[in-house]
């Protein structure tokens, strides 16, 4: 498993790694995703430059009622670090999910968000987080919705010449509880299927609800069936089952080696049973 030739570049300014990406280069980031399909020569760039040297993509920060996590922040930085895990706990508790201590200290917030693999952990969590995400390109700035970054099997809506720069989500409110549930592949690390979890409590009903689902679909998705079925209910374990039972509405699972369509859809309900559980367990 060689790659084709090509040419490394590792600019020391975004100035610089923008002006190369608008003039046809690849962007590498942990290089977690990008290097094995070169090595199988699915991917063959002629040119690569190197995004993950760039401090100035690498940062945790609260900004009024959000976090910014730059592109080229590591997984391991996101699970570990102080501010995510008291502001946005659901995203370091998913950090913590990623494949294991190697991947996580080498791949990046950025390249694994714009790579979106059906079966990656990220993107269920950012859809549960109804997050935002900047991209920059040699002309300028713009920020979309997870909802609307994440649109098929490795395609987002990032458009010729841009990067993911750095990802937005909310301060957790107080009373907010988030969990998330993951049926890994072993050998991989990759989710067969994966449920991220918000819930919010008020007067004794359930206020709030999002559900990120990945790895049962071509694409992560907001299971928004099961949150209405949630919301405005005690969350008892009728009400979540009845909920989880919904979580694949509207999905055409996914059929592999690891998983038939069926069993998938199977693990999807049973999983988010107990992700939504568990986040309620948080909301105290």
């Amino acid at each position: 498993m060689i790659p084709h030739q090509f040419d490394y570049a590792a600019p020391k300014s975004l100035d610089e790694a923008l002006k190369a990406i608008a003039d046809g280069a690849k962007p590498l980031s942990g290089g977690m995703s990008l290097v094995p399909m070169m090595k199988l020569r699915l991917a063959a760039p002629d040119r690569v430059v190197d995004l993950a040297r760039l401090k100035e993509l690498s940062y945790v920060r609260e900004e009024g009622s959000a976090l910014h996590v730059g592109a080229t922040t590591i997984h391991y930085d996101v699970e570990s670090s102080a501010a995510v895990k008291s502001k946005c706990p659901l995203l370091a508790e998913t950090a913590g999910f990623i494949g294991d201590v190697q991947i996580r200290n080498m791949g990046t917030m950025g390249g694994s968000v714009a790579h979106n693999d059906p079966s990656a952990d990220y993107p269920a969590a950012l859809q549960a987080l109804e997050a935002k995400i900047v991209l920059k390109g040699a002309n300028g700035e713009r920020t979309v919705s997870a909802a609307d970054f994440f649109v098929d099997t490795f395609t987002t809506s990032l458009e010729e010449g841009e990067i993911v720069r750095e990802v937005v989500v909310p301060v957790e409110a107080a009373g907010t509880g988030t969990s998330y549930a993951k049926v890994l592949q072993p050998a991989s690390g990759f989710a067969i299927v994966g449920i991220a979890v918000r819930v919010r409590k008020s007067g004794g009903k359930i206020s709030m609800a999002r559900i990120g689902v990945t790895g049962l679909a071509n694409c992560s998705y907001r299971a928004t069936a099961a949150e209405k079925a949630l919301e405005g209910t005690a969350g008892s374990d009728a009400d979540i089952q009845a909920a989880a039972a919904l979580v694949a509405q509207g999905a055409d699972a996914n059929s592999d080696l690891h998983a038939s369509a069926e069993y998938r859809t199977h693990l999807a309900k049973v999983h988010a049973g107990r992700a939504i559980k568990a986040a309620l367990g948080k909301t105290a």
